[in-house]
C-alpha cells in the first residue's frame, strides 16, 4: 500500500449511491444531522455515460459503480477521460458468480455470454474506460471488509507518486443466498472520490494520511453507523460526513485487524 506522506493531495469531488442516498447531494443534509436519514430502497441506475449497447450488458453492480462514479463527475472540473482511476471492490459481482456456479451444476451447462464477460473482477473498469474514452492507468483492487482505506491509499499514491489526478470508486452488492450467509453484505453502497494534484475552483479539502494502529472511526447516529458496517464501502463514510460538515478533522478508516488510515482534511 502506497503512503503519500505529507505530501498534501486535494477533493475535488464526491460521488455516493446507497440507501436513502441517491446522490452526494441527498446525502449532505442528512450528514450535517440537518435532517433524519430515512432508508428509502436504492432505485436500479441507468449510466448515462455508457454508449447503448454497453448499457444493456452492464451488470447491476458495475451501474453501482457508475451512479457514484457518474455522480461524482458532475462536480468535478477535471474532465473524466483524464482521470486515472481506482476500483475497489471487496467481492466484486457475486450475483453473476452464483449463477455462472449454478449452471455448471446442470445439464447441459449453459452459460450466458454476458455473464461470462462480465465475471471478471475489473469489468466496471473496463466499462468505465469505454464510457468515457479514458487511457490513463486504471487498477482494481480487492481488500475485504477493509477494500475502501486501501483503495483510498492506491489512488492516492497514484496522485502523489505517478503524478495523476485520480478517481476512486468503491462498491459492493449484496449477494444472494447461499453466499449471503459467507459474505453478508447488507445494503448497496458505492463511494467515489475525484482526487487532484493541485487545487482547483472546485476544490473540496486537502487530504493527508498516514497509517496508524487505532480502532476505526464510527458514525453519529445508529442509522448511518448501520450502512457503515453493512457494506465495504460504506467504510468510508465518516470522511464523507466531515467533507459534508465542512470540518477540519481526522478520521480512521480500517485497513486491517487493529490497523487503520488516518485521514486528516483540511478545509479550503
Amino acid at each position: 500500500m502506497n503512503e503519500a506522506g505529507s505530501k498534501e493531495i486535494f477533493v475535488e469531488a464526491v460521488g455516493l449511491a446507497a440507501p436513502g442516498f441517491a446522490n452526494w447531494q441527498s446525502a449532505v443534509s442528512v450528514l450535517r444531522n440537518e435532517r433524519p436519514y430515512v432508508a428509502t430502497a436504492l432505485p436500479p441506475h441507468a449510466p448515462v455515460l455508457l454508449p447503448p449497447n454497453e448499457r444493456r450488458r452492464a451488470s447491476p453492480t458495475v451501474r453501482l459503480a457508475f451512479q457514484a462514479g457518474e455522480d461524482a463527475m458532475q462536480s468535478s472540473s477535471i474532465a473524466a477521460a483524464n482521470l486515472a482511476t481506482v476500483f475497489a471492490s471487496s467481492d466484486a459481482d457475486l450475483n453473476i458468480i452464483h449463477r455462472i456456479c449454478t449452471a455448471l451444476t446442470v445439464t447441459p451447462r449453459m452459460i450466458s455470454p454476458t455473464d461470462f464477460h462480465n465475471s471478471v473482477h475489473n469489468a466496471a473498469a473496463g466499462y468505465w474506460s469505454i464510457a468515457v474514452g479514458a487511457r490513463a492507468p486504471s487498477s482494481t483492487i480487492s481488500a475485504h471488509d477493509y477494500s475502501f482505506a486501501v483503495g483510498l491509499a492506491e489512488a492516492c499514491g497514484c496522485v502523489v507518486i505517478d503524478g495523476c489526478d485520480t478517481l476512486l470508486v468503491a462498491f459492493d452488492l449484496p449477494p444472494p443466498e447461499p453466499l449471503y450467509q459467507k459474505r453478508p453484505i447488507a445494503q448497496p453502497v458505492a463511494v467515489a472520490l475525484v482526487l487532484s494534484r493541485l487545487s482547483t475552483a472546485n476544490t473540496l479539502a486537502g487530504l493527508r494520511y498516514r497509517r496508524v494502529r487505532a480502532s476505526p472511526s464510527t458514525m453519529s447516529t445508529p442509522d448511518l453507523e448501520t450502512v457503515r458496517l453493512a457494506n465495504p464501502a460504506g467504510r468510508g463514510l465518516p470522511l464523507l460526513e466531515l467533507l459534508a460538515q465542512r470540518r477540519d478533522g481526522e478520521v480512521v478508516l480500517p485497513v486491517g485487524e487493529n490497523a487503520g488510515l488516518a485521514v486528516r482534511l483540511r478545509m479550503v
